[in-house]
């Protein structure tokens, strides 16, 4: 965690890119403070370094990717995203950056990234016959859902964030329904580390989406199953399953996209 610290606050690349003149005359900057952990601290240690070290006004504007690309693209607010995950906006963030409204001022202010679906060590132990995502399907008997437990449940993204979409819709590219399993909503970032935690801690199995490195995923020790089946391609993926399903008519069953963070900034900027 000091090392991840250490990263993040080196890779504080919005004050380490401004100028001398920039410094003097940085005025007022919004700042996205995105609602998960690492965000939250990225945004923080970027906005103590602009504020104490280039005398900036910073005002944190609470975020997630579904609103804050947006409102950056369209509206030029807030000025700095310093942790958004472009899987779920690569074709209008390079829209975006080729038309000169967005600029990527960092290619990795996170390393070692990796999202997908996962379980407790525990479970992986007792049933080790569930070695891949398409194994997992076969048993929703196994992760009962608690308002019906003939159903099991699947722990997706709270609303607004961009895993949001590419869940909704692998869920239907699996045909997940079909096979007995409910797609939970968690509500918040609280509420799907709450879930996870209490599965965890009382040796009830668990399955659904997160991301690395994370303190959630080192601390439970948790799992990351392959899919088992391929990457289906950047046109699946960014054409559709990282859309709105009214957008994404026929999402194809695939692994996870490579994932990657980006710092961005306005033009105005």
């Amino acid at each position: 965690m000091l090392k991840r610290l250490f990263m993040i606050c080196a890779c504080a690349a919005v004050a380490i890119s401004m100028s001398n003149a920039a410094r003097a005359e940085c005025g007022k900057v919004t700042m996205a403070e995105m609602n998960w952990a690492s965000a939250e601290l990225m945004a923080n240690v970027d906005a103590f370094i602009m504020e104490h070290g280039y005398g900036c006004e910073i005002e944190l504007v609470p975020g997630a990717t579904s609103t804050t690309f947006p409102a950056m693209n369209e509206k030029g607010k807030p000025d700095v995203a310093g942790e958004l995950w472009i899987n779920a906006v690569r074709e209008p963030l390079a829209k975006a950056t080729k038309a000169g409204r967005l600029h990527v001022i960092n290619q990795g202010p996170i390393t070692d990234l990796g999202e997908g679906w996962w379980i407790p060590p525990h479970t992986a132990k007792k049933h080790p016959e569930l070695k891949t995502v398409l194994d997992v399907l076969k048993h929703p008997e196994l992760f009962p859902y608690t308002e019906d437990k003939t159903k099991g449940a699947f722990i997706g993204c709270p609303a607004g964030w961009g895993c949001q979409l590419a869940n909704a819709n692998l869920f239907r590219a699996f045909e997940m329904e079909k096979k007995g399993w409910v797609l939970v909503d968690p509500g918040s970032a609280a509420g799907l580390d709450g879930s996870m935690t209490k599965a965890v801690e009382r040796g009830e199995n668990w399955f659904g989406y997160y991301w690395s490195p994370t303190a959630m995923i080192g601390k439970h020790n948790m799992v990351k199953l392959p899919f088992g089946v391929p990457f289906a391609g950047s046109d699946n993926w960014d054409g559709c399953i990282v859309k709105a399903e009214q957008d994404c008519a026929d999402p194809k069953p695939s692994s996870w996209t490579k994932s990657e963070v980006r710092t961005v900034v306005t033009d105005r900027f």
